[in-house]
């Protein structure tokens, strides 16, 4: 095949999969007319968070079940145990697989390929007859969970005006922990099967709805969509907004984007990559080895120890805590910054990991009945409820934002990719393990989190730069990829690369 036929049918896959209506406005080929507003990059934003909402159900959703699983179709617990597991088998595979998706197809293209097989999922749920059956429907869910995981938040930023993008980028984990409450909430009143088949509703909004919003202006820059470009920006930017400086931003670093040959695994292994894919799957995984699972995987036990006897009733106000954190997180982001909210956070997450593992060393060394058991199980409590908040406050939802931050453009499809992976990954490492760990210590297996997490407070003070108020193309030049030049490392090379932008805007 001669070189001419390479780049037709190369420019043939990157087409908008949704072209139609891609382009965020009308135009000379029939595109839908979208209300250019400032407002319209909430609304897409909110539009695409039923992923996100759709993920977290799929998380929340082996909770409430668990009893009626086993009964209906005479499971043992280490098949239930598999059955909720399998979701992170399957979001590794989607996350393998999202990268190379949202590059060719779009980021609205990716989130079609990831419904598919997730509403498929439920499907197989709501009729499942046996364990194997159910297996497959949980991989199906999974695999669709792990390219939304990666396509959602990429989307956001790329869409989102620089001011914004903290607080939008936010409602990525705002709307997990939505997921998660809403699955509990709904468990308590259906049967698993109905529940499953409500488990499909946001997936299946959230495929109606892209039909209806802008794909990502990046992704058009891009793939050689100049016109369709200009019109989704000012779409997402407002009627009236001057597009001129980020519409200039985004070509030129599309132009030398085009200097760089299409990103594979080997240009992961670029020696100029290393910072920020250091950060992206270091704070991917520091997230998942933070102990997450594992205090929610305790959750019900140490509200019982407290004296709460419905755990479901107990885990919805745990949920709901994490809602309103996530929210407060998304007010604050674009206000005291990535780095800042991150250190708190991951400080809070060291102190009342190890507060929680204090508590279980107490418990182990003391005589029952004693007069510290209340002491002890308030202690528990508080601990795990000062670190659900700390979680909310940072590490559940920057890694998400860092990641669709500071990759660059031409790598960031192989590069979130793995980013993603190495997310799910660690998730489902820590709760193959942890069984393992508690046979070795409760107490110190809550010690090991607090240490990561201190690790996380060092890691951050050092290696992650603060991102608030730049444009993507400025984090970009930080790193400076593929750039020659003098290398510029930190907040001080934003703040260079911040004076150059202007002096260039004015020059022109």
């Amino acid at each position: 095949m001669g070189m001419t036929d390479e780049g037709k049918m190369d420019q043939k896959v990157r087409q908008p999969l949704l072209s139609k209506h891609s382009s965020g406005s009308g135009g000379k080929k029939g595109g839908t007319k979208h209300p250019g507003s400032a407002a319209y990059a909430i609304a897409c934003t909110a539009l695409v968070a039923l992923g996100p909402i759709s993920f977290g159900f799929s998380i929340g959703y082996s909770s409430p079940t668990q009893e009626a699983i086993i009964k209906s179709l005479n499971l043992d617990l280490s098949q239930f145990s598999m059955f909720g597991s399998l979701v992170n088998v399957g979001a590794m595979v989607g996350a393998v697989l999202s990268g190379k998706i949202a590059d060719y197809c779009g980021r609205k293209g990716a989130l079609v390929a990831a419904s598919i097989p997730h509403l498929l999922g439920w499907i197989l749920t709501v009729f499942a007859q046996d364990v194997m059956m159910l297996y497959i429907a949980r991989i199906l869910v999974g695999l669709g969970v792990g390219i939304i995981s990666f396509a959602v938040p990429i989307y956001i930023a790329e869409i989102a005006p620089r001011q914004l993008r903290g607080t939008l980028g936010t409602a990525n984990q705002l709307a997990v922990t939505i997921g998660i409450v809403l699955s509990y909430f709904a468990g308590l009143f259906l049967q698993w099967r109905y529940l499953a088949a409500a488990g499909m509703i946001p997936c299946s909004l959230l495929l109606i709805g892209l039909f209806f919003i802008p794909e990502s202006p990046r992704w058009l820059g891009k793939s050689g969509h100049n016109e369709e470009l200009t019109a989704a920006l000012q779409a997402l930017r407002g009627k009236d907004a001057d597009i001129s400086s980020e519409l200039n931003d985004i070509n030129s670093a599309v132009e030398e984007s085009k200097l760089q040959p299409e990103a594979g695994i080997g240009d992961l292994f670029d020696r100029r990559l290393s910072r920020p894919l250091l950060i992206a799957v270091g704070l991917s995984v520091l997230q998942q080895f933070s102990g997450i699972n594992a205090i929610m995987f305790y959750a019900g036990a140490i509200f019982k120890s407290a004296g709460f006897s419905n755990s479901d009733v107990a885990s919805l106000g745990l949920g709901s805590i994490q809602v309103f954190m996530t929210a407060v997180a998304a007010s604050l982001m674009d206000k005291a910054g990535r780095r800042l909210l991150l250190m708190i956070s991951a400080g809070g997450l060291a102190v009342s990991s190890f507060l929680v593992g204090f508590a279980f060393y107490l418990q182990a060394q003391l005589p029952h009945p004693s007069h510290m058991d209340t002491f002890v199980s308030m202690l528990s409590l508080i601990s795990m409820l000062v670190y659900i908040i700390s979680f909310s406050l940072g590490m559940g939802a920057i890694p998400w934002i860092l990641m669709s931050e500071v990759l660059p453009s031409h790598v960031r499809g192989v590069a979130g990719s793995l980013a993603t992976l190495a997310n799910w990954g660690s998730a489902w490492a820590v709760t193959m393990t942890f069984n393992l760990m508690l046979e070795w210590s409760a107490a110190g297996s809550f010690w090991v989190f607090a240490g990561e997490c201190a690790f996380t407070v060092v890691f951050v003070a050092l290696i992650v730069p603060e991102t608030r108020g730049r444009t993507l193309e400025e984090i970009e030049a930080l790193f400076k990829i593929g750039r020659g030049g003098p290398r510029t490392d930190g907040q001080k090379g934003l703040e260079l690369q911040a004076a150059k932008s202007k002096k260039d805007d004015n020059d022109s």
